[in-house]
This record gives structure tokens, sequence and C-alpha cells, in this order.
């Protein structure tokens, strides 16, 4: 075969004058040739498939032979020390989990025995792109990861704020990361995907554009972590004592709603207050306002699995809630900040390796990888193989083995057997094995040629982002367009914005050609090379939208209040006691930070000055203000902005008569709408808490455009 006809017959493809070929999977492959040399590995072993890790048939569990992928992911893990090289700035909590029925049909867990039980936890929440000194408001993704201290060992749900991920495969992570991280010829942009690299990778993955269109979403600038969702990501199973498996999803359903914040205003937030996460949740549980989120499991059989359209073992794909119901079994409840972040927030070390009996992995190829990683990056992080010794690491329960000495020990095995099988009894001897109480394998039948590839179940890279997208609000579709325009501006390739808009031609044309035309291409391109065609038939899931899952209350948000000397003391004090009611918190912001004399004499402490409290850092605001006060708010930039940024953020705004003139002075009130209300009386504030369950006034957006 001719090397021209060898091309043609593998699918070669032409991407902006570099030539590719698709595997069977979708993946992209470069082949070497010409200009472009053999990839070997750092001992010089040419490589084959770099797209794919060794396993056993086509959807089998990956092998540990697979010295090509050890290489790679060992060497991803230990490039930087001792920051974390992904999820670098996170924040830890304490909390409970409280378990609501007994599941013992489904799993031997034993977390999951008994109705009322408490299991201590420890959360962490972080971004993943940025480093440390990064700030929390960056379009990204949030790490979502739990620990449990249960009675039989830690268990460990490492998990997003979003349920499907980039790749489908382990190899492929260091490409993703080293994609989205600064570039490394000149260090910038700092926790951003908004440049070349990261949308050149996308655009040659295509089984990436189902989570590309997640993260231009509204779900990667969330207001804060109290009000996102987290999720396990991959396909787990839960075994019972009897040894029978099913099949699990697991979903965190905040109890107070799922809230973001508009790209101008995160960008803003971000200059604000670059700890605005880490601060919102301190503040919430330093006050006694503990977040809640409930626990839901997907739970589905082997027949469900190859009836389902796709893959489960694919971590690009989700299972829509109205196919599989999530059932509630679980509350969790975060209710202790940490006594020092680097000992407990800094030093924990997650693991997805680390599951109880009673939970059990799949052969999800992205999962079996992770399990490698997380182990090695400990060893890398905290310098040794003995992190469990560090309190926020150690189980809750007794345990017992024979492992000793090594880095940093704090304590070793007494007695003089540190091996197994030894001829020594009782508790000279060590602990034994258990057969009934140890961690079962569920005992799954493997069979298929050793090879690396990608299953074809596995090659549907468009539908589900097509599902995702039509499941939006229309005010929601108009932000992802709007981000990805953003996004792909900020790229200095043209044909990398003709490639990503390529393949949003296989998600939505309506998507596809508003991104084209807001990036002014000369011509729009052709729809991408699909391994498999849009299925135009699945139903929308309105459970994938953020405002059709919104609070029902204002409970747990802030509301706040710019006040001037002569204040009417009662319309203050009506306000704050509808805030307080309405389980809000309320925050006061003066022209100085010692606060303002009220209309009674009475004194009004404050906790912000104008400028250090921008209109940002609230859900709602209010503006209650004298007339000699609003006057003097009218000469005050910050104050300006501080009604203007709220009014184009779609915010609530109340206001007292004689608050008007600082709105006419910001060039605003003409335009003010049924989202900004006049506080007449004290009676009047329970009206307006009660419209700011909303959260916003989106029906202004069209006319601010604040996206």
């Amino acid at each position: 075969m001719s090397e021209g006809s060898r091309k043609k017959a593998k699918g070669a493809i032409d991407l902006g004058g570099v030539e590719f070929e698709r595997g069977a999977g979708g993946e992209t492959h470069q082949i070497a040739g010409g200009d472009v040399p053999v990839l070997t590995t750092q001992g010089g072993v040419p490589v084959a498939d770099d797209q794919n890790s060794l396993r056993a048939g086509q959807r089998g569990p990956t092998l540990i032979e697979d010295q090509h992928f050890r290489e790679k992911i060992f060497h991803f893990d230990h490039e930087r020390i001792p920051e974390r090289v992904v999820h670098a700035r996170g924040f830890g909590v304490h909390g409970t989990f409280e378990t609501y029925e007994s599941l013992s049909d489904i799993t031997r867990a034993d977390i999951f025995q008994r109705a009322g039980e408490k299991t201590d936890m420890f959360v962490r929440f972080s971004t993943v792109a940025g480093n440390k000194g990064s700030a929390d408001l960056a379009r990204d993704v949030r790490g979502f990861a739990c620990r449990f201290y249960t009675k039989e060992g830690n268990w460990d749900l490492v998990g997003n704020n979003i349920p499907v991920f980039f790749i489908q495969d382990a190899i492929k992570f260091p490409d993703l990361i080293h994609a989205a991280k600064q570039e490394p010829d000149r260090g910038f942009p700092q926790a951003q995907t908004a440049h070349d690299n990261f949308w050149d990778f996308i655009s040659l993955t295509p089984e990436s554009i189902n989570m590309a269109l997640w993260i231009m979403s509204d779900r990667t600038i969330p207001r804060s972590f109290r009000f996102m969702e987290g999720f396990g990501v991959h396909t787990f199973r839960m075994i019972n004592a009897e040894g029978k498996s099913t099949f699990v999803k697991f979903h965190w359903k905040p109890k107070q709603g799922l809230q973001s914040v508009v790209w101008n205003e995160a960008l803003k937030l971000n200059g604000a207050d670059p700890d605005f996460h880490r601060r919102d949740l301190w503040d919430a549980i330093q006050m006694g306002d503990f977040p809640e989120w409930e626990l839901g499991l997907q739970l589905f059989d082997e027949s469900f699995a190859e009836n389902f359209d796709f893959d489960v073992l694919d971590a690009t794909k989700i299972i829509p809630e109205e196919e599989v119901p999530i059932r509630i079994v679980g509350k969790m409840t975060l209710n202790r900040c940490v006594d020092n972040f680097f000992q407990e927030t800094e030093q924990v070390a997650f693991q997805t390796g680390n599951v109880v009996p009673g939970i059990d992995f799949t052969n999800d190829p992205l999962l079996q990888g992770r399990n490698f990683s997380y182990l090695d990056t400990q060893l890398k992080r905290l310098g040794g193989p003995n992190f469990t010794h560090i309190p926020v690491n150690a189980p809750r329960c007794p345990f017992h083995h024979f492992q000793q000495d090594g880095h940093m020990a704090m304590h070793n095995p007494k007695g003089r057997a540190n091996y197994e099988p030894n001829s020594w009894g009782g508790e000279k001897g060590g602990p034994r094995e258990s057969p009934e109480k140890g961690f079962p394998t569920f005992p799954e039948n493997i069979a298929g040629e050793k090879r690396r590839v990608r299953s074809e179940t596995f090659s549907d890279h468009y539908s589900q982002a097509r599902q995702f997208y039509l499941s939006q609000t229309e005010t929601e579709q108009k932000h992802i367009s709007d981000a990805f325009i953003f996004e792909l501006s900020k790229v200095e390739t043209p044909a990398i914005r003709s490639r990503v808009v390529s393949h949003l031609f296989n998600v939505d044309d309506d998507l596809a050609r508003s991104v084209g035309e807001g990036l002014r291409l000369k011509e729009m391109p052709q729809p991408a090379n699909a391994a498999r065609p849009t299925r135009m038939d699945l139903k929308t899931s309105p459970k994938l939208s953020i405002l059709l899952n919104g609070p029902e209350s204002f409970k747990g948000r802030k509301l706040g209040v710019l006040v001037t000397d002569g204040v009417d003391a009662e319309l203050f004090k009506g306000l704050k006691t509808a805030v307080e009611a309405e389980g809000a918190m309320i925050e006061v912001v003066a022209p100085m930070v010692g606060g303002v004399k009220a209309s009674d004499g009475s004194w009004i402490e404050a906790k912000q000055k104008v400028d250090g409290g921008p209109s940002l850092l609230y859900d709602a605001v209010a503006v209650l203000a004298s007339k000699d006060g609003a006057d003097l708010l009218s000469k005050i930039a910050p104050a300006k902005d501080f009604v203007t940024d709220a009014f184009a953020h779609c915010k609530f705004i109340a206001y007292s008569p004689d608050a008007m003139a600082l709105f006419e002075k910001a060039g605003i009130a003409s335009d003010m709408d049924d989202g900004c209300l006049k506080l007449g009386s004290a009676k009047d504030a329970q009206g307006f808490i009660a419209t700011c369950r909303a959260l916003r006034h989106w029906e202004r957006e069209p006319k601010v455009k604040a996206a």
C-alpha cells in the first residue's frame, strides 16, 4: 500500500497544514514522518500509541505492565514540589455525614448500615488550573474532594463540581493539564484556559467537547462553594454482603440550591477579593450557617449498562437524572474550620484508591489511571510513604499492619515480627488477614487481547454536548456562547478558533454560528469529522440547568447595605429584621469604616468602607441614604460603581427615596426596572427580600449585557 493510500485508509485529516489520523474512538493521532520525529519513552523506546493505555479487552481494566503510561504519569506527578500540580488552590473544612437509611441490600459498606449514624468528614474544595496564589473566581472546574473517616477505614470520594471530564483515558491527563496550565515558554496566563495551547488541545481532542460546553457554562464561575453540586464523575460499584454488584454514580446536592455569578462580575471579584470563595465559606461556618449537601446515588445494573445509549465507563458522559433518578441517602454538614491551614488543608492526601469494603472500582480507564497516580503523587508531595501518619490522613478506626520505618515515621508496629506469614503467636505475631472482614474485590470476568485500544462505545463525542446545551435556559445558552467568544478571542491562531467552531457545528448550529460571528470568522468552517454522528433525539434534562435548580429562599445569601449619616433608623431596622428572618446575612457598607449616625441618633457599625465593599460581594444590595448622604455618595466614584455594577450584574436593588440622587448621578436612574424596589417604609423590606429569592433579575440582561 502506498503512503497516500495508507493515510486515506486510516482516515487522514488535515488540520491547519498538520496531518492527523482519527482512531476508532475518534481520538486524534499525529503520525511520525517527514519532519515529525518518532515519539519515544525516556529510555528511547518508540511509542506506538500515545492516546490509549494498555488494557485487557476494549473495555477491560488498565494493565500495570503499561510502562509507557506509568512513565508518563510518573513524570507528570513529580513535576512540582511541594505545590499540587492540579488543585493547588484549595480550602478544607471538617464536617459530618449522617446516614438516612440502611443500604445493606445494596452495599456492605459500614457507613451505610445504620440510619441516623454520623461519620466524621474532611472536605477540600479547589480550583484546578491555577497555582496556590491564583484567585478564587477563575473560570475553572472546582474540585470537590470528600473523605469519610469510616469504621472500616478512610473512604475518599475525590470528585468535581462537574459530572464529566475532558478525557477518557488517564494517559492523556498530563497532556490536558500541560495544555491548560501556563504556556511553558512564557509562564502565563495564570489560572486561565483562554490561550492557544488549551484550545489547540481541545480542538484536536473531540472527546473533550462535552466538557468544553460544561466549562463554558456558569458551572465554572460558582457564587460559592456552598451553592454548587459535587459529583464522583466515574461509575463505581457497590457490593452487598452476598457479593451482588450494583453500579453507582455519586452526587452531592446543595441544600441551598445552585447559584453562579456572571463573567464580568467574576473578573471584578478577582480584583476586589481574590479570596472570595474561601472567605465566604469561612464566614458562613463561623456564623453557624453550616453548609449542607445531600448525598444521592444513581443505582443501576448490568442490564441498564448494556442498553444505555452511552458507555457507563466513559467519564466524558453522564446518565441523566430523568433516566436514572437519584436516591438521596444521607446528608453532609460542614461545621468546623481547620485549626491550621498547612497542617490539614495543604497536607491532606486524597486518593481515589481509598475505598472501603462494599465499594469497588470499575474498568473506567480514567479511574484506573487515577488510582495509580494519586498514591504516586502523595509520595512526592509529602516526602515518603508515611503521609498517613499526619492526623488529617490517618484513619479514625483501629488499624494494624507490618509497614514500618521510612521518612518521617511517627509510629512503628511493636514486637518482633515485621513480616507475614510468621509463626509467632498472639500479639507477637501481629495482625492477620481476614477473608470474612477483608476488602472483597468484585470477581468480574475479564477476557480480551492485551492492546492499546479505545472502545468504539466511547466514540460519540457530541450527542451529550448537544443535550447539555439544549437543557439550558436561553440566558444560560447566551452565557455559554459569550464564554466561547471570550476565551477564543484570546487565542492568537485563527486556525485554532476555526477548529473549535467546527466542533460546535456538531453540537448546535445556532451556537456555532453565534460563536463564529462573535469571533468574526471570515468564513464558517465545515462541521468537524465525527466518529459517530450527533444524535438529535436525546431528551433535554432540566436538572442540568443552574437557573432551573436555584434556591427557594434567600437563605445563606448576603445583602450589602450602603448607608450614610442620617439614614432612616426604622427603615434600616426593618430591612435588617427581614434579612435575618429569611436566614440571610446583612453587611453594612459606609463612606467610612467606622459607621454612620442614624436619624434617631443611634450608631450603625459598618463592616466595609465603600471602596472596599463593592456590590460584587453581595447577592443583592440596598442603598439607604439621607438627602445629604446621597449627595455625598454621588461624588464618590466607588459609590457610583456600587450601584452601576449591581445594576449591570442584574442584581435586585432596594433604595430609599432620598437615595435616587446617587442613581441619577451614576446614569442609571432612567433605566431602573422592576428589579429596583423603592423602600418607602420598614414594611416594604419584607417584600424586597421575598423578591431577592430569585437571585437575579435576568430580564435586565439583554439591556446591560453583563455576561
